[in-house]
């Protein structure tokens, strides 16, 4: 079933989406050549627990971390660990925030140090898929309009979109209905509904699309081992459109002019 939100829910949403923005952007001073992605999973731990909230990755289902880490060709739901990050690699840090019993849902991914060409434009394709899905976003278009959008976006750039992984309603839990994939056919799928809130989410790869899951149950990279990107905002369907509940400008304030 699809919980629509009251506006009163909806407002209790933005400030863990406010919260998990601004963890962003803590992490982003993290991501430097040398530290490990233990320690940016730390960084947000403490940040979110200092901050009243709790982090809501760690212990879902048995994960270990506050943040999915998701370095080059890690699609989703990469353990924090001892590796050292290295100039050129790029790393999606995915985090989601439960605040006063709602949830805020938020993925970046960032360049460490300087990354080539080809990277850099994998995760700007990326991050543009995303707005243009968020802007298929209406009421009473479906959700099979976002999924086309972004499929549509990326396909004509070159790029995979990965299937097996995909967006989500959001709200009292981390995970409710609808599934929001990043393919399919327009006019598809459930109804938008003012009151809706989504975490719409591109996971596209620069090979191909397929992938493996990792003998820690969780991790998944591509199956030719070349690099994804993922990119993702919570929106609120209001007055008839979606409206981004979190934002990126705490990135942007701390990358300034080296952001993606």
């Amino acid at each position: 079933m699809i919980y629509l939100k009251t506006p009163e829910e909806i407002e209790l949403m933005r400030k863990a989406c406010a919260l998990v923005s601004d963890t962003l952007g803590e992490i982003a001073k993290w991501v430097t050549p040398g530290v490990t992605t233990q320690k940016i999973d730390t960084v947000a731990r403490e940040y979110i627990h200092d901050h009243g909230a709790t982090a809501a990755c760690l212990g879902y289902g048995g994960f270990p971390g506050a943040v999915c880490c998701e370095v080059n060709e890690v699609v989703v739901h990469g353990f924090p660990s001892n590796y050292q990050l290295r100039e050129g690699d790029i790393i999606g840090t995915d985090v989601v925030v439960a605040l006063d019993g709602f949830h805020g849902d938020m993925c970046y991914t960032f360049p460490v140090g300087e990354i080539s060409q080809e990277l850099y434009d994998l995760c700007r394709t990326t991050k543009e898929s995303l707005y243009k899905g968020i802007e298929a976003c209406k009421e009473g278009n479906r959700i099979g309009d976002i999924a086309n959008a972004v499929q549509t976006y990326c396909e004509h750039r070159g790029y995979s979109v990965v299937r097996e992984m995909c967006g989500h309603g959001i709200g009292k839990k981390m995970h409710e209905s609808p599934e929001v994939p990043n393919y399919g056919r327009r006019g598809t799928g459930p109804i938008i509904r003012n009151g809706m809130c989504l975490a719409i989410e591109p996971m596209i790869n620069l090979g191909s699309r397929n992938i493996v899951i990792e003998r820690d149950g969780w991790t998944c990279r591509t199956r030719d081992r070349k690099p994804s990107a993922h990119y993702e905002h919570t929106v609120a369907v209001i007055d008839g459109k979606a409206q981004i509940l979190t934002t990126f400008e705490p990135v942007y304030q701390v990358l300034q002019d080296r952001f993606i």
